[in-house]
């Protein structure tokens, strides 16, 4: 399953253990607000960094396991 762009399901499916891969695309724009990430999850996330792919445009895909 995908989810895009909804802090508060990832926050409700992480804290259930329910996601075991994370995939982050880093766009290089710098914005002067917003939301944190992982906003509202209750529990630190021990993550390791599998995969990671660099687009022309300068977008990064960061892919991260859950250990």
């Amino acid at each position: 399953m995908t989810i895009l762009g909804s802090g508060s399901i990832v926050a409700q499916f992480s804290d259930a253990g329910l996601i075991d891969t994370y995939q982050i695309m880093i766009d290089p724009v710098a914005l002067p607000s917003g939301h944190s990430l992982f906003n509202g999850i209750k529990a630190t996330l021990n993550l390791k960094l599998i995969d990671s792919k660099v687009f022309n445009s300068g977008v990064v895909l960061l892919t991260y396991e859950k250990q």
